[in-house]
């Protein structure tokens, strides 16, 4: 009987992000490389100006810089890794569910099933509750999709009158908000809800009943994607 083969460390990981994003986005390597040598840079010079010349501290300060340098290249290497795994699936149907099927900040009540869809188009309303109150979130790009946030809108508003509804349209271009930048945008949201306040409206919108159902890709691992093949 064959042996179960080992998963790939930590390192392994995180080399085969590296090799994945820096191929499907070549200026992520030069940035991350950049990254590492304005931190050895400056460890180098922090050394030099409070070591008086001793080598020991200068070498210290530049290894130190190093493994600086090294972790922000990891963090940059990873934001664009993540990037690039949700550019591949934009524009996709449940593109958005992957997202809200991520890391979400605690706090917030989310699902990566959608509350409304068009079962002919497949454009679909998803919906966040947090301190900002209640985000619905549009997928598609007809002009079907207003009607439908407008429509969950008002169902929002009679179940839990008082709480802010914020309206966010995901699009594959600048008109709206694009995938990569979804949450970023939701979390800059003002807050208007206690966090009890939240709980209180999230109960009220899950009695509205089940989630419409669609099939949605699930969650995205950008360890795992593949980069986009180019175009001859």
């Amino acid at each position: 009987m064959a042996k179960d083969k080992k998963p790939p460390g930590r390192f392994r990981q995180l080399w085969r992000v590296y090799k994945t994003t820096a191929k499907s986005d070549p200026s992520s390597a030069w940035l991350a490389a950049l990254v590492l040598l304005l931190s050895i840079a400056v460890g180098l010079a922090v050394g030099f100006v409070t070591g008086d010349g001793n080598v020991f501290t200068l070498v210290l300060w530049g290894l130190s810089g190093l493994i600086t340098g090294v972790l922000f290249s990891m963090i940059v290497m990873s934001k664009k890794a993540e990037k690039n795994a949700y550019m591949q699936i934009e524009g996709q149907a449940g593109a958005v569910g992957a997202v809200l099927d991520s890391q979400i900040k605690r706090g917030w009540r989310t699902s990566s099933m959608p509350v409304a869809v068009n079962a002919k188009t497949r454009e679909a309303i998803y919906r966040m509750i947090g301190r900002p109150g209640v985000v619905l979130i549009s997928e598609g790009s007809s002009a079907r999709v207003q009607q439908m946030l407008d429509d969950e809108a008002r169902k929002v508003l009679r179940s839990a009158p008082g709480a802010a509804v914020h309206k966010v349209k995901v699009t594959v271009d600048d008109s709206g908000v694009r995938i990569y930048r979804l949450l970023k945008h939701v979390y800059k949201l003002p807050k208007s809800l206690s966090r009890g306040e939240v709980t209180a409206v999230s109960n009220r919108l899950d009695a509205l009943g089940a989630h419409a159902s669609v099939p949605i890709p699930k969650g995205i691992d950008p360890n795992r994607v593949r980069a986009p093949k180019r175009k001859v």
